[in-house]
């Protein structure tokens, strides 16, 4: 009897944990924006990209890997305050996230054609004040690499590219 007490106990537990208010729902990887109006705002105010991170958290093990190989490195923290805007994009199987957040990812993974994990896409957008709808100027995109320094790299090399395009098109 106890163990099945135990049992319902952590359950309980673990259902508060994830039961989360929009308000208190943050993405697993600290820093991590997981509202696309704040992405956007931040981004229009700075300058920056956004680079969006499509994982699935709780149960994508390349998606773990990128996490504890890059993104929870202060050196990765670094290089992002001073480049992009992150956005985290999750699709859990094991916790639930708000409505508002579980139909902006799937927009979004529609928008831009993911059809695995993890996959990390760089882009500007902009709001039809209007309608509230996002048109999206997707930059590039890339998917798990094993260091700070690859991931880095090749983020750069997109940023690179893209400004080269729009400075090309003045």
């Amino acid at each position: 009897m106890k163990r099945i007490l135990f049992l319902a106990t952590a359950l309980i537990f673990a259902g508060a944990m994830y039961a989360q208010s929009p308000t208190e729902y943050t993405a697993a990887n600290k820093g991590w924006l997981v509202d696309l109006d704040q992405a956007y705002a931040i981004s229009k105010n700075t300058g920056k990209p956004i680079m969006a991170n499509f994982t699935g958290s709780d149960w994508c093990g390349w998606c773990k890997r990128l996490t504890a190989a890059v993104f929870s490195k202060p050196e990765f923290k670094k290089w992002a305050d001073e480049h992009v805007v992150l956005l985290e994009l999750d699709f859990p199987r094991r916790f639930q996230i708000p409505d508002k957040y579980r139909q902006q990812n799937a927009s979004l993974q529609q928008a831009l054609k993911i059809r695995g994990y993890p996959t990390v896409w760089v882009f500007t957008a902009d709001k039809d004040q209007a309608s509230g709808r996002y048109s999206l100027n997707p930059l590039g995109k890339t998917g798990y690499k094993a260091s700070v320094q690859e991931f880095t790299n090749e983020v750069d090399q997109i940023l690179a590219k893209s400004n080269t395009a729009s400075s090309g098109s003045r």
